[in-house]
């Protein structure tokens, strides 16, 4: 008897529910219990604090930390019971996470297609589309680990959507990127949400992502202090405002650093 097709996700299921999510290092809790329902189609803003939780968060929901306690599923399958069904949906661009860098950009995207099961000459085509996007196709024979920090975002994010993922995790993806690179990122991403896609970004940087995301959430000492669309969240005002209201703003005392004046 052949197996049963797996049921395809509802089109009202989040992009990415995460659910009680908990993490601590050490005995020190890092992550407190957070719960995010993402919708499809949706450009959505992580932001926070360097320390808040953001990559410890999002390393959970996308199958790269096993969490104390909670549930993550990317278009209603959980990450934990199915995570190839699960990933093959999502497309990660992780900061700071190594990659087979002593290949070429076209080597290291033709290994990610094969490792997933892609046929050759699939990974092939979409390999020269994506290298063209992103403006590297002139790179060849050069090792990723000689590329500028803007040529190693975008041959990462080459890899991410090599596969024609639905769901996009991206950790801090214009973070150390020159100003050409960044609106050739920013073009891309915006074309993957106007298709139908989801992006989830996370960035300590408010103004990219007043700029980009259709919503935020603002998570500080490992807990969501507020989630809705960017309009919602700012009420009214600066998303920065809002942010250092939430969060808060350490001044400067008055004339503590005063032995700097000339």
């Amino acid at each position: 008897m052949s197996e049963p097709t797996p049921a395809l996700p509802s089109a009202s299921e989040p992009a990415l529910r995460i659910q009680g999510l908990q993490k601590s290092f050490d005995g020190t809790p890092v992550v407190h219990g957070i719960s995010l329902d993402v919708p499809r189609g949706s450009f959505y803003g992580i932001v926070g604090p360097n320390g808040a939780g953001k990559t410890t968060t999002l390393s959970m929901a996308t199958g790269l930390l096993r969490p104390d306690a909670g549930t993550a599923q990317i278009l209603g399958v959980d990450m934990w019971t199915e995570p190839e069904r699960a990933k093959a949906q999502m497309g990660v661009l992780a900061d700071g996470l190594r990659t087979f860098d002593r290949l070429t950009g076209r080597e290291l995207l033709s290994y990610v297609g094969l490792i997933r099961g892609m046929e050759a000459s699939v990974v092939e085509e979409r390999s020269q589309s994506l290298l063209e996007a992103m403006d590297l196709a002139g790179e060849n024979g050069k090792l990723v680990v000689d590329y500028s920090a803007g040529m190693t975002k975008k041959i990462l994010l080459a890899c991410a959507l090599l596969h024609a993922p639905r769901l996009l995790v991206l950790d801090e993806p214009l973070e150390a990127v020159d100003p050409v690179s960044g609106q050739r990122i920013r073009q891309i991403l915006r074309s993957f949400v106007a298709g139908g896609g989801t992006v989830v970004l996370s960035s300590h940087v408010m103004e990219l992502v007043e700029e980009l995301c259709s919503h935020v959430a603002i998570i500080a000492r490992g807990e969501i202090l507020e989630a809705g669309t960017t309009e919602q969240v700012r009420a009214g005002g600066s998303l920065v405002q809002k942010f250092l209201d939430l969060v808060g703003g350490a001044d400067v005392a008055e004339g503590s650093l005063a032995w700097l004046a000339q």
